[in-house]
């Protein structure tokens, strides 16, 4: 009996995640595949990006749905992204992804799992307060500087670039932890900077695009779900 409860549950599950989707997003879930089946086949691309890619590019919408089974992405793409890190000289991003991205997602299930509607499993949107933006912010400037110093001196490959997106990172899945709207500004600019690095590291020799094309989806993305999530937030 207790079996056949779990296989109901689950079924409502997977149910309730799959619901709630319009169009254009079905389309674009489509359309982002095939961009990175092209860079696969075509373009011969790394399997741990192509990997990374997908589960990347599931991860931001399923998490712009508010739909808590986006952390099961979440926590596949942090790994394969840790290793592209490694590879590349990238210790800012793979320390903010072994240290605190997959930690910070874990405890994402839990947090999110207490906030959920019933009718949608999609979580409650929040905003912050004026004084929490200014105590948030106010102190990513040193940590920024604190952190660009530190990768200086252990030789990182993009220094400047790293060290700013991985403070904005920290703040952006915090952010995203307190199912805050503003975690998407954050991750606009993050995804611009990651868009940037990339391009140099592809013209560098390495087999990159379909990362690229993630992080170009993911500053999309972003923009997107802003605005999604503002509308939604007018209407509470």
């Amino acid at each position: 009996m207790k079996s056949k409860m779990n296989q109901e549950d689950i079924k409502q599950f997977v149910k309730l995640e799959l619901s709630g989707w319009n169009r254009s997003e079905k389309y674009g879930i489509i359309f982002v595949l095939l961009i990175i089946s092209y860079n696969a086949f075509i373009l011969k691309d790394s399997p741990i990006a192509i990997i990374y890619a997908i589960c990347g590019m599931l991860y931001t919408i399923i998490a712009g749905k508010g739909k808590i089974s986006c952390y099961i992405f979440g926590l596949i793409s942090s790994l394969l992204y840790s290793y592209l890190s490694l590879k590349n000289s990238l210790y800012g991003n793979l320390c903010l992804n072994l240290l605190y991205y997959i930690p910070m997602q874990i405890l994402g299930i839990f947090q999110w799992k207490k906030h959920l509607k019933k009718t949608t499993n999609e979580i409650y949107k929040t905003k912050l307060n004026p004084k929490e933006l200014i105590i948030l912010f106010a102190a990513a400037l040193p940590i920024s500087i604190v952190g660009i110093i530190l990768l200086f001196c252990l030789h990182d490959s993009h220094p400047i670039i790293d060290g700013l997106m991985t403070v904005l990172s920290i703040i952006a899945m915090y952010l995203t932890v307190k199912r805050a709207i503003e975690q998407w500004i954050v991750w606009i600019i993050v995804n611009g900077l990651s868009v940037i690095m990339w391009l140099n590291i592809a013209l560098q020799g390495e087999k990159v695009y379909s990362t690229i094309v993630v992080w170009i989806i993911y500053f999309l993305l972003g923009i997107y779900f802003y605005f999604q999530w503002k509308k939604e937030l007018t209407v509470q």
